[in-house]
């Protein structure tokens, strides 16, 4: 299959848009008040350049595969018109599907006490079940709110039973799991839904199912909370390499390439089976949309290999020794100001942003921008990190973010347009993907260990404030949305009533 020479470069174009900030800021801390050694630094840019060519090669791989099935399989669990039949498959969808999310196997190994295998299962299984009520709130066309209202609710009552230290935890969890495996397969299974309801909403409600798969996370590992107490451990910590020669160099990239390639192959396995599986019974594909999304799933392998690759070896070590050296400074408080530019930048590098910005840009003609979006994203993306060194510094707990946080973004949701509450809730999803979890996860990580404090309760949450500041900047962008389209209405109206008295006075002059 041939690629147009036109997509080829205009995603690597936005690819390199979306990279260049943060190498720039990052090599501006290394030769100003955070100098790093010459081997890191290399290890850290030969990772940038592994980074940049997996992401084009995952753009490129998702438009072509995960988008096309997850459209298809929508299309006929609706058509076979079996409720049961569609909670069995959204569940066992939502299962298989985080277990290839990259960024959660990253999470997993920095939890301490708790075996990898059980949070992977639990946050697989709290998907899963989430995706049956998503499935079936399009169907009887539940409003979003309403549900995001209780299962929130639920969250933190829950959480008033579950230890302290666990509740961080829990919020990240629900944030790594909607990455650039989940979104856009998960987000195409909703087009493929809504393509089925013929009503004016059907549209809006394709949005939002990435929303209530965020909170099923949360839920399981709150409840594993009360099986599982962590405690601050040192393996935790994130070993930075010491390169002495460019053989070295080589040797730390090589070794890591087997494990990803075994990795991702054993996550994306469960995904081709499932899709070949459908594909016998179904045999609704033409057999050059078949090869397409073959090719499409080789270029997603390849490029999720390489991006794993170049955040793991390059970006981790990086991350964790900026925020030591940052940290370090005598005046330590710059960490806030800088951790804000780094969020600002850094989303834009996530993959899964690409997906549901060109989505939301697509589904609404264009009335949400996809420039807008992303200003947006960065800005709330921004506050949280601001947010999160702070925590860093002072050990305040979570929840004294989280609890205000929730209850702003829900109150809100019964004020601006329903579409946009949906893209809201999705946008915390996509925000929260694997270079947070490789880069700012470990960066505060490191900055925690310096300044004294509990990693598991201070480092841990920078997921969760991620995930949690776009609800409420994306549903802002909404309200300034609705006050524009209220005012502009009023001037047609007075614009309409002026010209028809205009008409009525020149009636009465030609009496």
């Amino acid at each position: 299959m041939q690629l147009s020479k036109t997509i080829v470069v205009e995603k690597l174009k936005e690819t390199i848009k979306a990279v260049s900030p943060i190498l720039a800021i990052v090599l501006l801390l290394c030769f100003s008040i955070a100098p790093i050694s010459p081997g890191i630094l290399m290890v850290f840019l030969i990772g940038a350049v592994y980074l940049i060519a997996g992401m084009l090669l995952f753009s490129i791989g998702v438009e072509l595969s995960m988008t096309q099935m997850g459209e298809r399989v929508g299309t006929a669990m609706t058509k076979s018109k079996n409720v049961f039949l569609m909670i069995v498959l959204s569940f066992i969808l939502g299962f298989i599907i985080t277990i290839s999310e990259p960024d959660l196997q990253v999470l997993a190994q920095q939890v301490p006490s708790i075996p990898n295998i059980v949070i992977i299962l639990a946050v697989a299984a709290g998907v899963g079940a989430l995706l049956m009520f998503a499935s079936l709130r399009m169907l009887i066309k539940v409003p979003l709110s309403y549900m995001l209202l209780g299962f929130y609710i639920l969250v933190f009552l829950l959480s008033m039973f579950v230890p302290a230290d666990f509740w961080a935890i829990a919020f990240d969890s629900g944030g790594v799991t909607t990455g650039p495996m989940t979104v856009p397969f998960i987000m195409a299974l909703g087009v493929g839904i809504s393509a089925i309801r013929s009503d004016e909403r059907a549209a809006d409600d394709s949005f939002g199912l990435v929303a209530l798969c965020s909170v099923g996370p949360i839920l399981s590992v709150l409840i594993l909370g009360m099986l599982y107490h962590p405690s601050q451990t040192e393996h935790i910590s994130n070993s930075i390499p010491d390169i002495d020669n460019t053989v070295e160099l080589w040797r730390l990239f090589s070794s890591a390439f087997p494990v990803y390639i075994k990795e991702m192959a054993v996550s994306l396995l469960p995904i081709v089976l499932f899709f070949g599986i459908f594909q016998l019974i179904v045999r609704d594909i033409k057999k050059r949309d078949l090869i397409r999304i073959l090719a499409g799933l080789i270029y997603t392998y390849v490029g999720l290999v390489l991006f794993l690759t170049g955040v793991n070896v390059g970006f981790m070590p990086a991350g964790n020794y900026l925020g030591k050296t940052i940290a370090g400074l005598p005046y330590s408080w710059v960490i806030v100001p800088i951790g804000m530019v780094i969020g600002y930048f850094i989303v834009l590098a996530e993959p899964a942003v690409f997906v549901l910005t060109k989505q939301v840009e697509e589904m609404t003609a264009s009335a949400v921008s996809a420039k807008a979006m992303r200003r947006s994203l960065s800005i709330g993306v921004s506050l949280s990190l601001g947010i999160a060194m702070l925590r860093v510094l002072t050990g305040i707990s979570i929840m004294w973010f989280m609890v205000p946080g929730y209850l702003i973004a829900l109150l809100l949701t019964f004020f601006v347009p329903k579409l946009f509450t949906a893209i809201a809730f999705d946008s915390g999803g996509v925000a929260s993907g694997p270079m947070t979890a490789t880069f700012l996860l470990p960066f505060a990580m490191g900055a925690c260990q310096v300044s004294g404090g509990n990693i598991i309760t201070d480092a841990f949450g920078v997921i969760a404030m991620v995930a949690m500041t776009p609800l409420i900047t994306i549903q802002m962008m909404g309200l300034v949305f609705r006050l524009k389209e209220k005012q502009r209405h009023r001037e047609v109206s007075g614009q309409l009533y002026t010209a028809i008295e205009a008409f009525g006075d020149m009636e009465i002059i030609e009496l």
